[in-house]
């Protein structure tokens, strides 16, 4: 198969946004059950970002947002639908793209919230494509991926405390003729849904009646099934969406994986086979934050010049459920300070 032309519909600008608050393995292990240089060795993770307790999912996603908007050298009023993804937004409703959107200023155009976990923002990226392919009054589009996932950890737990941090990113998909996503491909293995979840609040474990309840209320996670749904079926997702697009995965000129764990990526780069210097790691030193984690990996990626025009760029992530996704795309972002 002959490598398909790029979509002509890529990303424009990008943006993200951490808390002020720093906690370090030191000071997390004072409640846990191990030891910093334990969760070094099976995780890489040394630091979190902690949102403060009056911070919202609202504030961070609007900050990326602005930024990415900035970059992409548009007006806010230009953008035209909103996607955001996240599983922890300010209310259960309404959605949060609709804050976005009132909080940006603007009127009309399209909004909607996707919940895919950590796999959401590889999602909404291939969701605004989709629309801006088959309508063409959308000008641009902004893709959010926001996680306050300390809302709902356990700070004493071991399983869950050690992975998860506080952010958001976003970019902005606008018309790119000859640059733009290629190819994008998913898959699902439920076998493993009660693995990673969060039950309180959910209809089967309703808030009304009842009082807080650790048990429901806050994140449970199985590391190792996590571990092995992604060493399974990642590879076979982003081999896939290679393929669609018409070239091979060692073409590849740079990849962004999901920061769940650095030992993780590191094994997925070596079973796939990839140069290290291919792939752009940050959650050694930020953490997992969710749905944000491929965004903000993204934009400090390009902030620091690793992503060049041009570039054949493939993103993967793994969600609860689970949900895997992988889309390959012709980068059309000049490296920061290039004229454009």
């Amino acid at each position: 198969m002959s490598a398909l032309s790029p979509s002509g519909i890529g990303i424009t600008g990008v943006g993200h946004h951490l808390p002020a608050f720093i906690e370090d393995n030191e000071t997390l292990c004072r409640n846990l059950d191990v030891t910093p240089e334990w969760i070094i060795e099976k995780t890489g993770i040394q630091r979190r970002y902690i949102a403060g307790p009056d911070e919202t999912a609202s504030q961070y996603a609007l900050d990326a947002s602005l930024k990415a908007i900035e970059r992409a050298g548009i007006a806010a009023q230009e953008i035209d639908l909103i996607i955001a993804c996240t599983f922890s937004a300010d209310y259960l409703f309404p959605p949060l793209s609709a804050k976005i959107h009132k909080d940006l200023g603007l009127r009309g155009g399209q909004i909607f919230d996707l919940q895919a976990n950590c796999a959401g923002f590889v999602s909404g990226l291939t969701a605004a494509t989709d629309r801006m392919r088959i309508d063409p009054s959308i000008r641009n589009a902004l893709v959010i991926g926001v996680e306050m996932n300390s809302r709902v950890i356990d700070r004493a737990d071991d399983n869950s405390a050690i992975y998860h941090s506080d952010g958001a990113g976003a970019a902005v998909l606008g018309r790119t003729p000859g640059a733009g996503i290629i190819a994008s491909s998913f898959h699902t293995d439920s076998s493993n849904y009660e693995s990673v979840r969060v039950r309180g609040g959910g209809s089967s474990f309703p808030l009304r009646g009842r009082q807080f309840d650790a048990a429901v209320d806050l994140m449970e996670l199985n590391g190792i099934a996590t571990w092995k749904q992604a060493i399974t079926h990642l590879p076979t997702v982003i081999r896939s969406a290679f393929a669609k697009a018409g070239y091979a995965p060692e073409e590849a000129d740079f990849l962004i994986f999901h920061q769940a764990n650095l030992r993780l990526i590191e094994y997925l780069m070596r079973k796939m086979k990839f140069d290290f210097a291919k792939t752009y790691m940050n959650v050694q030193d930020i953490g997992n934050t969710g749905a944000a984690s491929v965004a903000i990996a993204l934009s400090e990626a390009w902030e620091k010049g690793l992503l060049k025009k041009d570039a054949l760029l493939a993103l993967a992530a793994v969600g609860a459920g689970f949900n895997f996704g992988a889309s390959v795309w012709r980068w059309a972002m000049d490296p920061p300070g290039e004229p454009a």
